[in-house]
């Protein structure tokens, strides 16, 4: 028999992306798994991913988190990784603690995961030390989330800000363009290549292809996200097609 599972998104106004690419890969999953799963959405206000405007989102979080316990989901994600890390060094722990929290004091306690923390999560549960790097956001931005990453113990030996100041048209930028933009990078001793540090840039669909080209696994935010997830359900993190994390090697 299956179980039917609710996934909670906290989601910037101006997302687009974390709402398919998620749902992509635990549909794709219910082929091979018979959980079952349905996208319940939150949202907190945010247009340009400018450092003020990422933080005056997520004070927006602690509704979004107690709104959607309403629904009693099972599981919570939080789907801006730069908000997170623009925070402060370790932001992600007191964001998932203080959430959690909210859901617990609504009476319908659910585990909360980060992008930001599944990705630090998702890069130590693949043993890497040294990685590579393509963000969205301007250069800033961009070295703070290099700083953070480089906090929790990993080594970015080379990364790229594509420097897309508007939140739309980062879901708008060609995934197809990520491995001519890999294969610019030193990738030498590299262990994994983030290949989107953000959730609004579609990565999945040439996940496959740079991994292969680049003989290296690839993760993405939203990759992270999935696997953390599934974790927090105690499902096997396990999804087709979407790279060496989901692939069932760990």
């Amino acid at each position: 028999m299956s179980s039917l599972y609710r996934i909670g998104q906290i989601v910037p106004s101006s997302n687009v992306t974390m709402e398919t690419e998620i749902p992509a890969m635990l549909t794709a999953r219910q082929a091979i798994r018979p959980e079952r799963f349905t996208f319940h959405s939150a949202r907190m206000r945010m247009k340009t991913v400018r450092k003020d405007e990422l933080a005056a989102m997520d004070a927006e979080s602690d509704r979004c988190a107690v709104e959607l316990s309403d629904a009693r989901v099972d599981v919570l994600g939080y789907a801006c990784l730069v908000a997170i890390m623009s925070m402060g060094l370790g932001y992600h722990r007191d964001s998932e603690a203080r959430l959690a929290r909210k859901t617990l004091e609504n009476d319908a306690p659910a585990p909360v995961v980060t992008s930001a923390g599944a990705l630090v999560d998702g890069l130590k549960v693949m043993g890497a030390k040294r990685i590579a790097i393509v963000a969205p956001y301007m250069r800033p931005l961009t070295e703070l989330v290099v700083d953070y990453i480089r906090a929790e113990g990993f080594e970015v030996q080379d990364w790229r800000a594509l420097e897309i100041p508007d939140n739309l048209d980062v879901a708008r930028h060609d995934p197809n363009n990520l491995p001519d933009i890999v294969r610019g990078m030193n990738l030498e001793g590299v262990d994994v290549v983030v290949l989107s540090a953000c959730v609004q840039m579609p990565s999945l669909p040439v996940v496959p292809r740079v991994e292969a080209e680049t003989g290296k696994p690839v993760l993405t935010a939203a990759i992270a996200t999935t696997y953390a997830m599934l974790k927090a359900l105690k499902l096997e993190p396990v999804v087709p097609g979407a790279g060496a994390l989901l692939s069932g090697a760990y």
